[in-house]
């Protein structure tokens, strides 16, 4: 792996570092959020579904899971994931490159996805490069990629995702489909803009309904986050 077409950074709020391609999907606000929210337990199976980089599998191996693995279809993310596990010397992982709707993966404890987001048209059809390929649902439409989640879980399995706030109804939508029970969604917003930019989940196969809702993420205009942006006062009132 040549360092040179490479940049190390790391994940907003955390000491994870990784490396990187410049010209490849690169981590951002959502991948840290998605850092944050997810839950681990020691033990746990771990899938990264389009796992780019690793840096979810990085952030996940903070909390002693038994397996960790990622799934991507690019065959430069594998390699580089690869890479930062090595770096990290991390042995208990194992990397798969294709397509995961081909895939008959199982007996997973956790599932975590920060999956394409837009969605293909009739209209739009973006170039195939390595950026678009993870941006766009080019190889991954959402309902398969809820039905892949739902036989990669074991019963009782979390999947925590992060996803546009647009998606919302998509994402609820798929999940009741598939035996998959919202326990937590967390809004998050961006302090530039009116709307919610994206929304966290944590869904429970085969589990009780009831869902928590907890205070909304704070994107700031310096790039950092806030987790809970209302003051005390407020709460008080």
């Amino acid at each position: 792996m040549d360092k040179n077409k490479l940049t190390y950074d790391y994940i907003a709020g955390t000491d994870i570092h990784v490396w990187q391609h410049k010209n490849m999907f690169r981590i951002n606000s959502d991948t840290a959020q998605l850092a944050h929210f997810m839950k681990i337990n020691k033990g746990d199976r771990v899938l990264d579904i389009g796992t780019n980089n690793a840096a979810l599998l990085l952030a996940a191996h903070r909390f002693d899971p038994s397996f960790l693995c990622g799934v991507d279809i690019q065959d430069e993310a594998c390699e580089l994931a690869r890479f930062n596990l090595a770096e990290n010397g991390i042995s208990d992982a194992e990397i798969i490159c294709g397509d995961f709707t081909e895939m008959n993966l199982s007996g997973f404890d956790v599932v975590v996805c920060n999956p394409p987001f837009f969605q293909m048209g009739d209209h739009f059809k973006p170039a195939l490069t390595p950026r678009s390929i993870a941006r766009h649902e080019f190889f991954l439409p959402l309902s398969e990629l809820f039905c892949k989640i739902r036989l990669s879980l074991k019963e009782n399995g979390r999947l925590y995702m992060v996803h546009r706030s647009e998606r919302l109804a998509d994402l609820m939508e798929e999940c009741r489909k598939n035996r998959l029970e919202i326990k937590t969604l967390q809004l998050v917003y961006d302090a530039r803009k009116e709307q919610a930019v994206s929304v966290l989940i944590e869904a429970v196969l085969g589990g009780k309904k009831g869902c928590q809702v907890p205070h909304p993420i704070l994107l700031k205009k310096d790039g950092t986050f806030e987790r809970n942006p209302f003051p005390a006062e407020a709460e008080n009132e």
